[in-house]
């Protein structure tokens, strides 16, 4: 499909990134196929083959994605790390995967490196380290002329969890799990020419999927964003036509912009005919988000008073659900229906739904992976009769929507002999706009407590 884009588009922008005050580098899809095709020479000139697993440990950038595409041109596994992991998660993942190569940019420790086996060559985008440096291979080595023919079943990439519940799993996904959740992604992209900030880390599954891999069936380009503090300039510069982010980074920007303009005062003129839409239409102006067509969330639950906030702007938010082991996005509000606020919408074409006895959600489809790597026992438990047990527990509307209602194992009993389910009460404190973040906790103890973090604004009343 990428060489199906090169051949296609092979003058089009594709990437771009930010080289500092103001300056972008433009990569055009016929400069990528070129690039990635000398790295992929160059990683066989290490010796590696076919199926070796090779690392990519950096924030998100065009090498990233440059790096991803040459792995896969060389017959090999890309797994991604994520740019903020410290020296044990990085190590774990590397020994765990046997990776041969890693590719490392910027990152966020300064120790993560520290304790990469000698086996391990660590190849930098600006500065040479043990196994040189980006533009060193560019110089040296040259087009990989002769691409493997993959396979629907071939290993793509081995996606690794968070580890918030133990050490992190390899989730193994294949071209057909990555190509289904792309192109059911795809269709509902708003454009015929989009335009997409990359800020999400690239090493999670939705940025990854939803982002990068959507861009190899629809036209679509890629920008960078270089820093926090670049972020709206870079977003200005973007003019997205789509738009993804996280339920604090949402909860974030709406306390950005009542900073400027209490909320009491915003509702107001809000309603005022007309000069509610010059008022809204300045906000978006003022976000980058004047060309924006699809907005969404995801990666976890997000509060719908201030989805219903947001939709007073014109920012219409749609709420996303899926998973690692479902290759990106495999359910949401898309197309947005406000009577569906509170809900992830309805399942992608190729994913199908339902739910257990427990009410916990299962799936299937081309989308979802098959196994996690080396973990042959997590992995007979995580299934039954071929659907994936996703540990969220759900119930569907009767317009055909599912809402997801909490985890299986989040419920917790107090010492009162009290079964507590934290996700709707989570929920409900989350609509108030002073909070930023809450978790209910009270395992044996004799009620439950709320862990609140506080929005660092006054002007939310």
């Amino acid at each position: 499909q990428f060489q199906n884009r090169v051949t296609q588009h092979s003058d089009k922008p594709f990437l771009h990134q930010p080289l500092g005050n103001g300056r972008w580098k433009i990569y055009r899809w016929q400069d990528v196929d070129r690039d990635a095709r000398i790295i992929a020479y160059g990683l066989k000139a290490q010796g590696l083959e076919k199926g070796d697993r090779v690392a990519i440990f950096a924030h998100n950038c065009a090498e990233w994605v440059l790096a991803d595409i040459a792995i896969a041109m060389a017959g090999m596994v890309s797994v991604p790390i994520y740019s903020t992991a410290g020296a044990s998660t990085v190590e774990y993942v590397l020994n765990h995967s046997q990776s041969k190569v890693l590719f490392t940019g910027e990152y966020t420790e300064s120790h993560a490196l520290d304790n990469i086996p000698d086996n391990i060559i660590a190849i930098g985008f600006k500065e040479a380290l043990s196994g040189g440096s980006w533009q060193q291979w560019l110089d040296t080595y040259k087009p990989l002329d002769i691409l493997p023919e993959p396979k629907l079943d071939d290993t793509y990439t081995i996606v690794y969890t968070s580890g918030s519940t133990g050490q992190p799993k390899g989730v193994v996904l294949s071209n057909r799990n990555l190509s289904a959740a792309a192109m059911d992604t795809a269709i509902f992209y708003p454009a015929e020419e989009n335009r997409v900030l990359s800020y999400l880390p690239l090493a999670h599954i939705t940025e990854r999927s939803v982002v990068f891999m959507t861009a190899l069936y629809i036209d679509s380009q890629l920008f960078f964003n270089e820093s926090l503090a670049t972020f709206i300039g870079d977003l200005q510069h973007t003019q997205p036509t789509f738009f993804i982010s996280v339920p604090r980074l949402w909860a974030k920007f709406q306390a950005n912009i009542v900073t400027k303009i209490p909320n009491t005062r915003l509702q107001l003129l809000l309603k005022i005919p007309f000069l509610g839409n010059l008022v809204a239409n300045k906000i978006r102006k003022q976000m980058g988000f004047q060309h924006c067509q699809l907005y969404l969330s995801g990666s976890a639950p997000i509060s719908p008073e201030l989805l219903r906030w947001y939709s007073k702007l014109g920012i219409d938010i749609s709420e996303g659900w899926g998973m690692s082991e479902t290759g990106g996005a495999a359910c949401a509000n898309v197309p947005f229906v406000e009577a569906r606020l509170g809900s992830i919408g309805v399942p992608f074409k190729q994913v199908e739904l339902k739910t257990a006895e427990s009410d916990e959600l299962l799936i299937r489809g081309p989308c979802v992976f098959n196994s996690y790597y080396n973990e042959s026992e997590k992995t007979a438990e995580s299934f039954i009769d071929g659907w994936f047990k996703t540990g969220d527990r759900a119930e569907q509307t009767a317009d055909g929507a599912w809402r997801i209602i909490g985890r299986t194992k989040d419920q917790f009993k107090t010492s009162k002999g009290k079964y507590v389910t934290p996700t709707p009460i989570e929920n409900h404190l989350g609509a108030s706009a002073i909070i930023e973040q809450c978790c209910v906790v009270g395992e044996k103890m004799s009620q439950p407590v709320g862990l609140i973090v506080l929005a660092d604004v006054n002007n939310l009343n």
